[in-house]
């Protein structure tokens, strides 16, 4: 899901797109790095791209790829605030990119525009030198300088409102920007010491683009016309929805192997048709097509039809004889109908065979997104305003379980993430969550009952009086003086029956002496004199008095759950089976009944798991969920998080709304309790996370400037841990200062993170170097297609 606007009015300084859960979500074990004292942290293996990889000799020169994305991009200028992914991946086939990422999400130095670049001085500014390939041009041939890295400052730097901007951090930075030792050299000085300054100039647009507001604003939206890729942009079609890019005879570098590559708008959930008809060659995919194409795939080596797996597959021969039956009867109406439902099925299967027999045509490549998905937890209001409530719903989760959840079934390794600033494979990574504590259900508890939320509190008053108010205090007066009046009237018509009792006694002669009174009651029935009362209920001793039901009552009850099909084999109910076996514990069962004096049971597991309150107000959280098909994952990620809660007391209600407006409705305007998004991950997390966790603060409004702070939980502790990492030179200080941030962000339990979310990519299966590239980026002048096999040469080994 792109993101879609800022809540109340605030613009970011870098924007990032938050994303929803559809197909799953991931992480991966721990790794890397210093600890916040200085210690080393054991490294664990990010899990790798899964890309078919081919030099570029074996690749055919020519042909067209048409990529699937999810729509047309709203935009092509990187820098504006509805740039989505598709942005992403247009601009990165078309104009430079200094740093891209590599597979451990690391920025390495490019060389088709790059021959160096790195700080020169740290005193009294810091100054970076950019050495520019000399043979790096724009698709109008003239040279990639100076003047294009001066526009594009001037238009980010924030100085100039004419430009419309969603990012500027690094750029405000930046005091000059001048040509170096010749024109093949970029010199950066920065007013303030900025340690992400591999951030900068990536995508670099041509000083066309930048020089403006009007071509920034406007012109970029829809076209580029100066591009320095392998690729440029040719076409930009509305009615189809797609976006062509044809090889630039221009481009310096190895040339594209593909005449043209073309980024076609198809959604989610029409792309499995899309791939069976051969209208795409690649696409991210969700689990449902992912586990066609394996089924295909298995199916097409089996040499075995698709009958056992697709529409009608689950009907059994009774139902298949019952429907033929029924279809060759003599009931002419009902037969028609039958006979329309089973051509139905007929047609149903028929397409279901020929889409996976397009299928086998596909393989799919597995590998974990960079992007991870987290528990919000809104602090601005509510319960979750207490951060003893956040910690105690995070210490809820058993975040293994979630994982496992989505995870395993994919085939990919399922750990629980413990950074909000990096992930697994990446050198910054360390797991923090230990500032918060692992999955603990009693000290969840203790939690909340130190909050105030208890059992007792949850039990409502129906008078509206409020707790120790003067009104309470008369009503309990009045209510004690009436107690009284009932008990001595009791004590009154208690006396009078025992009289007429004895009276009665003494007229049956010696055959009811030595009976107890217990002819006048049927067998088993217990007497008002045998004390019972309901364990659990009340005090042993206390005055009040309950009855049994009576046995003709009980057998009434049977009989009714015997008529509903309730009981089991034993014939006995499921519920008495479940008292009974209570009963045998010591102390009994709640509810039970017990002779009086019988002392209450200590509380047992499902009594702690009871619903808490304060004043009488349930403790009730609102958890959003997008309703939308393609949501199924995340809500059942929410639904085992809302039973992982309710046994700690927290009642959940879980509201679905439509995807459309989940996140901006719900999410960035704080309409929610709890809601589930991912982030994407960054090799900057200084300058791109800090507007995820900064401190909320107020504006002159009245409102709350959250930035992109949607969980509104800051300290201004952590901001200053991003302040001061965004001016540490020294990589590895920077990378130890921002896990102190993590550890805070952690301990502040806004945002808890839970997984990596899987890349799931479908490909045909002769296309090569494209596929799962998790934090690397395509390089998309050697993707292309296998060149035929000469006569007579050896098979290629099978992997």
């Amino acid at each position: 899901m792109s993101h879609v606007g800022v809540p109340r009015g605030t613009v970011p300084k870098r924007t990032r797109l938050p994303a929803l859960l559809t197909a799953g979500v991931l992480t991966l074990p721990a790794l890397a790095g210093c600890s916040s004292d200085g210690g080393e942290t054991a490294a664990v293996a990010a899990v790798p791209q899964d890309v078919a990889r081919a030099a570029r000799a074996q690749i055919a020169d020519g042909g067209k790829v048409t990529w699937a994305i999810d729509a047309l991009p709203a935009t092509l200028n990187a820098f504006q605030a509805d740039a989505d992914s598709a942005t992403t991946r247009i601009t990165g086939a078309v104009l430079p990119t200094l740093f891209p990422l590599d597979d451990k999400g690391r920025p390495q130095l490019n060389p088709d525009y790059l021959e160096s670049a790195k700080v020169t001085e740290t005193e009294p500014r810091q100054v970076v030198v950019y050495r520019l390939n000399q043979q790096a041009v724009w698709s109008d041939g003239r040279e990639i300088g100076a003047p294009d890295f001066v526009a594009q400052w001037r238009a980010l730097s924030g100085k100039d409102s004419a430009f419309w901007t969603a990012r500027n951090a690094g750029y405000e930075r930046i005091e000059k920007i001048e040509r170096g030792s010749d024109d093949l050299e970029v010199k950066v000085t920065f007013a303030k010491p900025y340690a992400d300054w591999r951030s900068l100039f990536s995508p670099l647009y041509p000083k066309q683009v930048t020089g403006s507001p009007d071509a920034f604003n406007d012109g970029a939206r829809t076209a580029v016309k100066e591009t320095a890729g392998p690729f440029r942009l040719r076409d930009v079609d509305r009615k189809t929805g797609s976006v062509t890019l044809t090889r630039n005879p221009r481009w310096w570098g190895s040339p594209a192997k593909l005449d043209s590559l073309v980024f076609k708008a198809v959604k989610p959930e029409d792309r499995t048709e899309a791939l069976a008809e051969g209208t795409v060659d690649v696409a991210d995919v969700d689990s449902g097509t992912a586990h066609r194409i394996a089924q295909a795939a298995r199916e097409g080596a089996a040499g075995a039809s698709s009958g056992a797996n697709g529409p009608g597959a689950a009907l059994t021969p009774a139902q298949a004889l019952r429907s033929w039956a029924v279809a060759h009867g003599t009931d002419e109406e009902a037969a028609e109908e039958e006979q329309e439902v089973r051509d139905d099925k007929a047609k149903a299967a028929e397409a279901y065979a020929t889409e996976q027999s397009g299928l086998r045509a596909f393989t799919v490549r597995k590998a974990l997104e960079p992007a991870y998905t987290q528990l919000a937890l809104n602090g601005e209001t509510g319960p979750l305003a207490d951060d003893r409530v956040r910690r105690a719903v995070a210490r809820a989760l058993d975040r293994q379980e979630l994982a496992d959840t989505v995870l395993k079934p994919l085939g990919l390794p399922a750990q629980p993430l413990g950074s909000h600033l990096a992930l697994a494979g990446q050198p910054a990574y360390k797991d923090g969550s230990e500032a918060l504590g692992k999955q603990d259900t009693e000290k969840a508890q203790a939690l909340l009952a130190d909050a105030g939320w208890t059992r007792e509190g949850a039990l409502s008053r129906n008078d509206g009086t409020k707790a120790g108010s003067e009104g309470e205090k008369k009503k309990d007066a009045d209510t004690k003086a009436e107690e009284k009046k009932a008990e001595e009237k009791k004590d009154a018509d208690t006396k009078a029956e025992e009289k007429k009792a004895e009276e009665k006694k003494g007229s049956a002669g010696k055959e009811s002496e030595g009976d107890d009174g217990k002819a006048d009651r049927a067998a088993g029935e217990p007497s008002a004199a045998d004390g019972l009362y309901i364990v659990g209920d009340d005090k042993p001793g206390d005055a009040t008095r309950a009855l049994a039901p009576a046995p003709v009552a009980a057998a009434q009850s049977d009989a009714l759950l015997r008529q509903a099909g309730r009981l089991g084999a034993t014939g006995i109910s499921e519920d008495a089976r479940d008292v009974r076996a209570q009963d045998r514990q010591p102390g009994g069962a709640a509810g039970a009944y017990a002779p009086a004096g019988t002392a209450a049971p200590a509380e047992g597991a499902d009594a702690a798991r009871g619903p808490l309150g304060k004043n009488g107000k349930p403790l009730s959280l609102r958890f959003v969920l997008p309703s939308g098909p393609g949501s199924a994952g995340l809500r059942s990620v929410g639904e085992k998080i809302a039973a992982m809660l309710d046994t700690i007391g927290i009642r959940t209600v879980i509201t679905k709304v439509s995807d459309d407006s989940y996140f901006r409705d719900h999410v960035a305007s704080g309409d929610y309790d709890m809601a589930l998004y991912s982030w994407p991950a960054s090799a900057y997390p200084a300058t791109d996370d800090r507007p995820i966790y900064a401190k909320p603060v107020p504006a002159t409004d009245g409102s709350l400037l959250v930035e992109q702070n949607y969980t509104r939980v800051g300290t201004d502790h952590i901001d200053q841990l991003f302040d001061q990492a965004v001016s540490e030179l020294d990589e590895k200080a920077s990378q130890n200062l921002m896990r102190q941030a993590d550890a805070r962000i952690w301990a502040a339990a806004g945002s808890i993170p839970l997984f990596q979310r899987p890349q799931l990519v479908a490909t045909a299966r002769t296309l090569v170097n494209v596929g799962a590239f998790g934090f690397g980026v395509p390089h998309y002048q050697d993707i292309g297609y296998k060149a035929p096999q000469a006569a007579g040469a050896p098979a290629r080994p099978k992997k």
